[in-house]
């Protein structure tokens, strides 16, 4: 059977162990059924996330034009502390940035190759912990917009990483921590204005990740250079796909390629 579609970030139900989907315009493939199967992946073109074009990807699936035009690539997206719409000050496209930034937001822990603090929007969770490949996580404040959180995450973050290492995640060379110890030491060093969106007395959430066996030594592979791949599904950890010959695919990383998967 083969399947063919533009990559974007796998979809994650919450489960033990988590379940994950390609999914494409007019399909979608649970990828823990393929596990222990051999799979065929073949590049075919590229398809920009935003205008569809077939034309160089850039960053985050986005073609170049678009990457530094549309609000979805602007650099509060991944610096959020730059986040204005609290100000109505328009960065790219005011409505948007309204829309994304004046929610609640989460400043969290997790655990995936180190302990590191992050952010979200609360709709998000525990799909971001999914995504960066954490075993557990932790809620340290919610707050009502984009700008407090990424502050409260830039004061953190002298004190704790901001930065999952993929390679350790995916070896599983993780350390366990008591997160909520790492909570408590941490609130002193929260900013002022986000004391009051503490959350007190809350637990760890556990993650489990559906991989038979962990790479020892991980080799990335990009599905554009490398033409076609052929390997045997052996696990699924953050974003990643993991082979048996330690080969691991970031479909994040892929976004925006247009790939056939054949199950051989």
């Amino acid at each position: 059977m083969t399947y063919q579609g533009v990559l974007t970030k796998m979809a994650t139900e919450f489960s033990s162990p988590i379940q994950y989907y390609l999914v494409f315009e007019n399909d979608f493939i649970n990828m823990n059924q393929l596990l222990n199967k051999t799979l065929k992946f073949q590049f075919v073109r590229h398809q920009c996330l935003n205008c569809s074009l077939n034309k160089p990807i850039f960053r985050q699936g986005f073609c170049k034009s678009c990457f530094f035009d549309i609000p979805q690539a602007a650099d509060w997206i991944m610096r959020p502390e730059l986040s204005t719409a609290h100000l109505d000050k328009e960065d790219r496209d005011l409505e948007y940035e309204k829309k994304v930034q004046l929610k609640p937001h989460i400043v969290y822990l997790a655990n995936s190759s180190n302990v590191k603090v992050g952010v979200t929007r609360k709709t998000q969770v525990p799909t971001r912990w999914i995504d960066q490949g954490a075993h557990e996580a932790i809620e340290v404040v919610e707050v009502p917009n984009r700008y407090l959180a990424g502050i409260t995450e830039v004061a953190l973050k002298a004190y704790v990483a901001d930065k999952t290492n993929w390679r350790t995640m995916l070896k599983n060379e993780v350390v366990d921590e008591s997160l909520v110890e790492w909570k408590d030491k941490l609130k002193q060093y929260i900013p002022a204005e986000a004391q009051d969106y503490y959350i007190e007395n809350n637990s760890e959430t556990q993650i489990e990740f559906p991989v038979l066996s962990y790479p020892v030594k991980p080799k990335s592979l990009n599905i554009e250079k490398a033409g076609s791949f052929t390997g045997v599904l052996k696990g699924i950890k953050g974003q990643y796909l993991i082979f048996e010959d330690d080969t691991v695919c970031n479909v994040r990383g892929n976004e925006g390629k247009v790939v056939s998967i054949e199950i051989v």
